[in-house]
Order: C-alpha cells, then sequence, then structure tokens
C-alpha cells in the first residue's frame, strides 16, 4: 500500500534529487585485508536479522502516547501553551511529535543506504568494501522497519527536514571517501544512536523499543567501521587537510544541534510558532538533550584525531565536553548486549503464552 496519503505534506512538494559527485576506485589488491575490518566484516554478516520476523509487530502503539514516553521530554510541556490544550490535543502533540521523530529516523537510514552504497564504490580498499556492503543491507532493513512502524503503527508520516536534508547533501555530493564516512559513521550515525538510546531506555512500548534496540545494534557496527577505517587515514593527511575536516565538524555539530526545534510540528498542529520556538529553545528538557545528542559522537571524533583547538573549544561551548572520556567502544559494545537482552525477553514471553 502506497504510504503517500500518510504524509502531512504531499510527496510531489518534497521530492529531492541531485547531481552527486562520485569517483569509482577499484582495487586489484586483495591479499592484504586488515584484521580488524575483516573480523567486523565477519560480525556483520552472522548478525543479518529480517525485520519481519524478529520484531513482534503483533504489539500496538497506545493511541494516547505511542511510544509511551514521558512527557516531560515534550519540551513545551507544563507551560502557557500546554495548559490551554485539551486532552485531544495533548494527544495530538505526542503522536505528531513522536511519529516527527520516527520520520527523521526513517529518511536518515534511507540517506545512510545510498552514502554505504557509494562507500562501496569510492572506498580503495577492499576489506571496507567488504563490510559496506553488509551495512547496506543493514540499512536497507532499518528504512523498512521504521517505515512498516510509521505506516502500520502511527499512520503518520513526515518529509525530511531541512536540516537533516542539507547535512545528508553534504556527504553525498563530497568526492573524497573519507568524507562520506564522516559524514554518515561518524556524524549522523552518531546522531542516531543517542536518539535511538532515548527511545530504547525510555519507551515503556515493548515495540518501539524492541526496534530501536535492534536498529542500535546494527548502528554500533556501523560507528565503529567509521572509527578503524578514519582513525587510520587521518594521521596521514597534511595539517591543512586536517583543519579543513574538524572545520567540517564543528560546522555540522552546531547544523545538527539547532535543528532539534520540531518546527513542521507547531506548524501543523496550528501552533503558535514563535511561541513554541522560543520555549522549545529556552527548555530544559531541551538543553539537556542538545547536549546528549553528542554522547555518541564528541568520544569518536576523538578517537579518530580530529580534536584540534577549534573542536574542543565547539563540544565545550555546546556542553559535550564531558563525553570526551566516555569509552566509545564499551558503549557500541553494550548496545549489542542491550539487543541481545531484548532477544531473551522476547523468547521468555513467547513461553509463557
Amino acid at each position: 500500500m502506497s504510504t503517500l496519503h500518510r504524509y502531512t505534506l504531499p510527496v510531489e512538494q518534497t521530492e529531492w534529487k541531485f547531481d552527486g559527485q562520485t569517483e569509482t576506485f577499484f582495487t586489484w589488491e586483495y591479499d592484504e585485508p586488515r584484521a580488524a575490518l575483516l573480523a567486523l566484516y565477519d560480525k556483520g554478516k552472522k548478525q543479518q536479522w529480517d525485520a519481519a520476523e524478529r520484531i513482534d509487530w503483533s504489539l500496538d502503539l497506545d493511541p494516547e502516547n505511542p511510544m509511551e514516553m514521558d512527557d516531560r521530554a515534550i519540551p513545551i510541556f507544563g507551560t502557557e501553551v500546554w495548559h490551554k490544550m485539551t486532552d485531544q490535543e495533548r494527544r495530538q502533540v505526542r503522536h505528531h511529535l513522536q511519529a516527527n521523530q520516527i520520520s527523521q529516523f526513517m529518511h536518515g537510514e534511507q540517506g545512510a543506504l545510498i552514502a554505504t552504497a557509494k562507500i562501496v564504490q569510492t572506498v580503495p580498499d577492499i576489506d571496507s568494501k567488504f563490510y559496506a556492503a553488509t551495512q547496506v543491507m543493514d540499512e536497507a532493513r532499518h528504512v523498512e522497519a521504521y517505515s512498516r512502524l510509521l505506516h502500520e503503527k502511527f499512520e503518520l508520516a513526515y518529509p525530511i527536514t531541512h536540516g537533516l536534508k542539507s547535512l545528508l547533501e553534504n556527504g553525498l555530493t563530497d568526492r573524497r571517501w573519507d568524507m562520506t564516512y564522516l559524514t554518515m559513521q561518524i556524524l549522523i550515525e552518531g546522531l542516531a544512536l543517542a536518539a535511538f538510546q532515548r527511545i530504547r531506555d525510555q519507551s515503556k512500548n515493548q515495540l518501539a523499543a524492541a526496534v530501536n534496540a535492534y536498529v542500535m545494534q546494527d548502528e554500533a557496527r556501523h560507528v565503529a567501521f567509521g572509527r578503524l577505517a578514519l582513525r587510520e587515514y587521518y594521521p596521514q593527511l597534511s595539517q591543512a587537510e586536517r583543519d579543513e575536516r574538524e572545520e567540517f565538524v564543528v560546522d555540522a555539530c552546531w547544523h545538527m544541534r539547532d535543528r532539534f526545534n520540531q518546527l513542521e510540528v507547531w506548524q501543523r498542529l496550528g501552533l503558535p510558532i514563535e511561541q513554541c520556538l522560543e520555549i522549545v529553545n529556552n527548555s530544559d528538557s531541551m538543553k539537556l538533550f542538545r547536549g546528549r545528542i553528542f554522547s555518541r559522537i564528541v568520544p569518536t571524533v576523538k578517537d579518530i584525531g580530529l580534536w584540534g583547538p577549534r573542536v574542543q573549544k565547539a563540544f565545550l561551548e555546546m556542553g559535550a565536553m564531558e563525553f570526551a572520556s566516555v569509552n566509545a567502544e564499551a558503549l557500541l559494545e553494550n548496545d549489542n548486549k542491550v539487543a541481545d537482552e531484548f532477544d531473551a525477553k522476547m523468547r521468555v514471553q513467547t513461553a509463557a503464552e
């Protein structure tokens, strides 16, 4: 069934095409692969899963609060705007905010699908091509899972936001293979992991939590892939080349930080836009969220060697420097463990029925 009628704007108004620059790289060196990347490739093969089978799609979302998230996470909660709403209007806010977030996850995963296909084409070494090929399948599965969640359960979807669209375009139009890695594997995937984790750990709805837990298990490998490749490559660059990439990281992080204002939702629901934006910008919950969205990016950026004064100053101003000492590898291992725990919980529930 077509999903076009689910969107808050006609798809023909939001479809997106652009001419990307690509340099195809064939390699005839098959005999000197790197052990760490081959191990990740082997793990990627073994951890393939079927979204139609691993996820229990018989579970429903709560019509009052689809993912059963705490209302205190809503930026306008407790404000004059919120108090003036009826119960029905508050249900709409929950529904639309959550559908918009899952919609951006879905669009971001399609961006990752296209970017990873480009990595297969442009990366110069064979072991990276091998692993990226497994990630292409992962990203297709993620688009499938989020699309099904929106289409069958939310029955509502939002177009891609301008901020996400701009960031994707930067990564997909650059000819240099490492810039695709940096944009997708480090920045967008890192941001996504933090957003996914919030739902995985705080949602009381088993379906929503499980979808995000399983996607995170894959994404943890994807970020590890980017770390392995770039921390070997960036020391080979000149200082001027590293400076250019650090400037890109800073600009992209400020861009991502400032795009979380849910403008599309306030517009769609006919709420006072300027008042809502002001509330969002000054909301304690949003300030906390804006700091935490970089919890996965900061330690990884440090690990790959893009850690000059400009980058450190930006993360300090964003309130995210506390994550510089986080063990990125331990976080990724925990993502894998939590997904396995969801599987075990499902087996127990199935046995009890």
